[in-house]
């Protein structure tokens, strides 16, 4: 009896160990010495408290509170218009009146992300991202709660699923399945994609860009705080570069990066609509006699099947920009294909400014594009329109990739207008 009498009393001193309950409020609630100072309370009175409000989000609320603390540390300096926009956090009895609204359950990782911030308000640009090409724009928001629960599906095609962006501009959207219907899995997110062959009105085929809310919200965070994406114009605009994709010619540099836009492309016809943005710069360190005026662009672009297209042409987007020591240009273009995937390169042509015979080639490298994983509408194998052995990567393939140069759109630095409508290509 006194052993177990000694032992009770000496579990008790440790569990009132407050450097103990120290290191878990750090670990899973995130709080720092300052807000313990603020609070006025011990660690384990701290800890208890936030467990009481916040313990069905344990596994989660460390990684998505970081997310959001770097993401605004990040943005704070970078786009204070978009910070300004995110509300504040919703309570818990709110998430447990959309459930009820919408009949379904909402997974714990998204609801932990709504405690932490519910969303922005409906304005440009997007917290989720941004895309400009000639007269076609496209910003996402995250939508607060009560908005993406007035847009919860309940329609053949989008059954139960939960609107998690959406763009006033295109009126896009990211869904969030919340059950697994329709081929979907349970939690995947994904762009709509209507099947333009199918004779079934309900066939909407699926651009996957995340398996979980979890996974979706701090892969895009971890891309935007590393740099990843750009910032431009106080906008995050989702281009990807390859850190290969760079090529120098003597004091010249040509870098690309690129986009897909779910919102130009079909999988029913085959049409895989790219972005890409490229910076050509000449090096600082370069003497002033280096100055140098583009005359013409080469392209080579081969697409998945091995067809080779060669488009050969003057300028860029009708332009002869001059390059000169420590001066960049950019701009952007973009390109279809009827494969899943294809890869461009090629050369740009210049002439010498003090020595106006002299013209030489500078490399543009080869960058992919790749469209991201798909899968095919059931409503369309089920109603007998797939042709044969349909599968989420199987496409039909019988058109070549086309340069779309003459549609390129100049971008200076800092300087991308926000257009609205469709691609050219598309009116």
């Amino acid at each position: 009896i006194y052993s177990c009498c000694y032992l009770s009393r000496r579990l008790n001193q440790l569990s009132s160990h407050d450097p103990l309950w120290k290191r878990h409020c750090k670990k899973y609630w995130l709080i720092s010495e300052e807000e313990k100072s603020q609070r006025n309370q011990s660690w384990k009175a701290i800890f208890i408290s936030t467990y009481s409000d916040l313990g069905r989000y344990i596994r989660y609320y460390a990684t998505l509170k970081k997310a959001w603390d770097d993401l605004e540390k990040y943005l704070g300096q970078r786009c204070p218009r978009m910070i300004g926009s995110l509300k504040e956090s919703v309570r818990e009895e709110d998430l447990d009146a959309v459930e009820a609204q919408i009949g379904c359950k909402l997974p714990d990782d998204y609801r932990c992300s709504f405690r932490i911030h519910n969303g922005q308000k409906l304005v440009v640009p997007g917290l989720m991202g941004s895309m400009a090409l000639s007269n076609h724009y496209r910003s996402e928001d995250l939508l607060d709660i009560d908005t993406a629960a007035g847009g919860f599906q309940q329609r053949l095609g989008l059954k139960q699923c939960l609107p998690l962006t959406f763009c006033i501009h295109t009126g896009l959207s990211q869904y969030m399945a919340l059950e697994s219907v329709e081929g979907r899995n349970k939690y995947e997110i994904f762009y709509q994609c209507p099947d333009q062959m199918a004779r079934n009105p309900s066939a909407i085929d699926m651009f996957i860009t995340g398996t979980s809310y979890l996974e979706w919200f701090t892969s895009y965070v971890n891309k935007v705080v590393t740099g990843g994406y750009p910032i431009i114009r106080d906008q995050i605009f989702r281009y990807v570069h390859d850190k290969e994709c760079v090529a120098t010619t003597g004091d010249i540099t040509v870098s690309v990066s690129t986009s897909f836009l779910p919102e130009l492309s079909s999988v029913h016809p085959p049409h895989y609509f790219f972005t890409y943005r490229i910076r050509i710069e000449m090096s600082k360190d370069a003497l002033p006699e280096k100055a140098c005026q583009l005359d013409s662009r080469y392209w080579r672009i081969t697409n998945a099947k091995g067809d080779v297209e060669e488009v050969q042409g003057p300028g860029v987007v009708g332009e002869f920009p001059i390059i000169s020591p420590g001066r960049v240009y950019e701009y952007t273009s973009c390109t279809t294909f009827s494969t899943t995937s294809g890869f461009m390169e090629g050369y740009y042509t210049f002439h010498c400014l003090y020595y106006k015979d002299k013209f030489f080639n500078v490399t543009i490298p080869r960058f992919h594009m790749v469209c991201p994983t798909f899968k095919v509408s059931t409503a369309r194998m089920v109603s007998g329109d797939a042709e044969t052995n349909h599968n989420e990567y199987a496409v039909d393939e019988d058109e070549d990739s086309t340069d779309t140069d003459e549609y390129e759109d100049r971008r200076r630095v800092l300087d991308i207008p926000a257009p609205s409508g469709r691609c050219p290509r598309h009116t």
